[in-house]
């Protein structure tokens, strides 16, 4: 079996998020999506993040529809900082054999020699689904270089340029611009229904 493995903090998850996974499930031939809802993440210590329960909320409103995207909890049941290679290991003994691909933009990938136990990270995941704008060049040599083993795993995923973002939603929403069409309807609803993102 082979699985994707798609984190965020999805605040909110919007339709860019479903568009590229939608092309990662597709194009890298995958048999299910895990949507890995980061309730810490340590790269936005300090940052004003929604709860916890309300992003699981919008997450689980915007999967609904879709069979083989599901949440997975292995973020959100243990404390944080939530790391990558603690993710990965869980997931491995929650899915026994099963090919882990993990998702990540091309601007995570040049950073990922960064990441906490990096070189950990790039032996513990059997690939690296990387969403690839046109305009985005990927060193690959250089990565190999601070990752040995890292570009033999990096399979790129071409995904259509949409500039959208959860800081642009919650920032329309907050001026009480409109933002209706950059989320799922059911998304949409919940936003609204909880007046999330406004500073009143």
């Amino acid at each position: 079996m082979r699985i994707g493995v798609f984190g965020g903090t999805f605040d909110p998850p919007h339709l860019g998020h479903l568009i590229l996974a939608c092309e990662a499930y597709d194009q890298l031939r995958l048999d299910k999506l895990l949507w890995v809802l980061t309730p810490d993440p340590p790269h936005k210590q300090g940052k004003l993040i929604s709860p916890d329960e309300i992003r699981l909320e919008m997450v689980l409103a915007a999967i609904q529809d879709e069979p083989v995207f599901e949440l997975s909890r292995v973020e959100i049941d243990r404390p944080g900082p939530q790391y990558a290679v603690d993710t990965i290991r869980l997931l491995h003994e929650q899915f026994p054999g099963a090919a882990l691909v993990y998702l990540i933009g091309g601007d995570s990938l040049q950073n990922l020699p960064t990441w906490f136990r990096s070189q950990d990270l790039v032996e513990e995941t059997d690939e690296f689904g990387v969403m690839h704008r046109p305009d985005e060049l990927v060193d690959l040599t250089h990565l190999e270089t601070a990752l040995p083993g890292i570009s033999a795993k990096v399979r790129f995923v071409n995904a259509p340029l949409l500039e959208i973002s959860s800081s642009e939603i919650r920032e329309r929403a907050n001026q009480g611009r409109p933002f209706r069409y950059y989320v799922s309807p059911a998304v949409y609803r919940i936003i609204q229904k909880r007046r999330l993102y406004r500073s009143e």
